[in-house]
């Protein structure tokens, strides 16, 4: 396979913190290609149907384009829209649906190989985040199709059961979700009580819907197998089995590793397994291969989301350009959606 094309820079990654890098590289006279394995933000789209974002509108803002919405918080919906015309008015140069696979060479003449074409490549950027790797429960039945790790509406479960597995925000919201579309939903909890760390206004409601009776809730509980029709558990008070007709595993999401890996990037020997980057330039182990958004932060997904990683794409792009490094707000990291 020939290279088909050449770029001074390639992103690898079109949800909002690889377009950013790519319109900033843009304007700095730079050429640029933004590459993804599916469509553009194609994490949004996997998101809830109108799901709220935690965030106001002007901390998901890229490029200086003011995100517009008739609500206080944006909807996924919203996002989807912002993103796309943001991507259109800067007449970025995208490869949709098109998989890397590997990247050969060095700086000043790397190629990205995808399972289309070859595209060479002075510099990389690799944005890919964290959603598309679900943390596994490695239990038997994983893998049925009434099994899933992404949590879509709620509507098609009128007078099911059906198992929610976590405790965090999108647990909680699927429960509550759940429960008003007239399923009947129990959540599967680790430890020991709701999350603290879910969202002040959604969490005293699941509480008060679990001391009602009307949500299902069995704590310091494991699952250990799934079939069609159950889930099989190890309680506190012994092995337990529950109907379901559904089961949402909303137990997280990881970066894929073996895709950094095929990338020639290594991690660090820490519980994060943290990419190996330097913090202030964020290039990796490769020179002239560098990281951007959530990836950055290994299994530590709450480090970096949009809010604070789109700033990676005006450090990167400033270095590229050989500019002094800007300086950049501080932006205190909070959780990206509901």
């Amino acid at each position: 396979m020939t290279t088909d094309s050449s770029f001074d820079v390639v992103v690898i990654g079109a949800g909002p913190v690889g377009l950013a890098c790519g319109l900033e590289v843009q304007r700095r006279g730079l050429s640029v290609c933004v590459v993804d394995k599916g469509a553009l933000v194609n994490s949004i789209i996997g998101y809830p149907t109108n799901m709220e974002f935690f965030s106001t509108p002007e901390l998901l803002e890229i490029g200086g384009y003011p995100m517009t919405t008739l609500h206080y918080k944006p909807l996924r919906e919203d996002a989807l829209d912002y993103y796309r015309r943001v991507a259109q008015t800067e007449k970025l140069t995208l490869r949709l649906y098109e998989r890397v696979t590997g990247l050969e060479g060095e700086q000043g003449r790397y190629e990205v190989v995808t399972n289309k074409s070859r595209i060479g490549a002075r510099f990389v950027i690799v944005a890919t985040g964290f959603y598309d790797v679900p943390n596994l429960l490695l239990v038997p039945g994983e893998d049925l199709p009434h099994v899933t790790h992404y949590y879509k509406e709620p509507y098609a479960h009128a007078d099911q059961d059906v198992v929610v597995i976590g405790a965090k925000n999108s647990s909680a919201k699927a429960a509550l979700q759940l429960l008003r579309a007239g399923a009947r939903p129990t959540l599967v909890v680790r430890g020991s009580e709701i999350s603290e760390s879910v969202k002040y206004w959604i969490r005293p409601d699941l509480v008060n819907r679990i001391k009602e009776g009307r949500i299902g809730c069995l704590f310091n509980s494991t699952v250990t197998r799934i079939t069609d029709t159950t889930v099989e558990l190890n309680t506190p008070d012994g092995p337990r089995t529950l109907p379901a007709q559904h089961v949402y595993a909303l137990t997280g999401y990881h970066p894929d590793f073996s895709f950094l890996t095929a990338l020639g990037i290594t991690c660090e020997a820490d519980a994060a397994q943290t990419p190996t980057h330097h913090a202030d330039t964020l290039e990796t182990n490769r020179p002239g291969l560098y990281l951007a958004g959530t990836v950055c932060g290994g299994l530590n997904t709450s480090r970096w989301f949009i809010e604070n990683g789109r700033y990676h794409a005006q450090l990167i792009a400033a270095r590229l350009a050989g500019e002094a490094a800007p300086d950049l707000p501080e932006v205190q990291q909070q959780v990206q959606f509901s």
